[in-house]
């Protein structure tokens, strides 16, 4: 047999450029599923103003809902009914805050659980941390009625530290006041968004449940 290469064909070459482009998608496809980053789009992080734009998005999403029937268990906007709804609607009245804010709130921290505890120390329904439940009078952050008065208690805080802000307020629970006054709001915490955006789409379905019992005062 003669040892010299033969030449392929067209119909070859096509085939063989078609398998190197499959593999260069493939290797995309994985790397996209590695960085969450989608084939096409930049591979640079997204810049602080497009952070905002997007969030901004979703929150108005959250805040928009129409839908009057409550989504599936476990779903952002999901209204989760609890045997502690007079109590969340005793302290926001107590305490000046909306009280679809609050059982939103309450959703997301503890899924109305009294017996909640995070890893790194806070406890209850409003999810306090010792300080914090002590600088509010709260004795026993695992007594129902005591944590949703001291949750309530913090969010009116908050919502005074920021002009009535509730998104920001919201913020403030979750990632503290100083973060939020470190970047004039908000702050570009994937963590931080996301809770935001939740409690706000918890309490929008809860007005749609419970309209009449609700002050839903514009969110600002």
């Amino acid at each position: 047999m003669s040892t010299e290469a033969i030449a392929p064909t067209s119909g070859e070459l096509a085939i063989a450029q078609r398998v190197q482009q499959l593999q260069a998608m493939i290797e995309q496809t994985r790397q996209s599923a590695v960085t969450g980053i989608l084939p096409g789009a930049s591979a640079s992080p997204s810049t602080p103003a497009q952070q905002p734009t997007a969030f901004a998005s979703a929150l108005q999403a959250a805040t928009t809902s129409n839908a009057a029937t409550p989504a599936a268990p476990g779903a952002t906007g999901a209204v989760q009914s609890s045997p502690y709804d007079a109590l969340v609607e005793q302290a926001a009245q107590r305490n000046g805050v909306d009280p679809a804010v609050l059982h939103g709130l309450i959703q997301q921290e503890s899924g109305f659980d009294p017996n909640a505890q995070s890893g790194a120390g806070a406890s209850g329904l409003t999810q306090l941390m010792p300080g914090t439940a002590s600088s509010l009078g709260v004795a026993n952050p695992l007594d129902p009625a005591e944590a949703i008065e001291g949750g309530a208690r913090y969010l009116s805080q908050m919502m005074s530290a920021f002009g009535g802000n509730t998104a920001d307020a919201l913020a403030a629970y979750n990632a503290g006041p100083g973060a939020v006054k470190q970047y004039g709001g908000v702050p570009p915490y994937a963590e931080t968004q996301s809770y935001v955006t939740k409690v706000l789409g918890y309490a929008e379905a809860y007005r749609q449940v419970h309209p009449a019992s609700v002050s839903a005062g514009a969110l600002t």
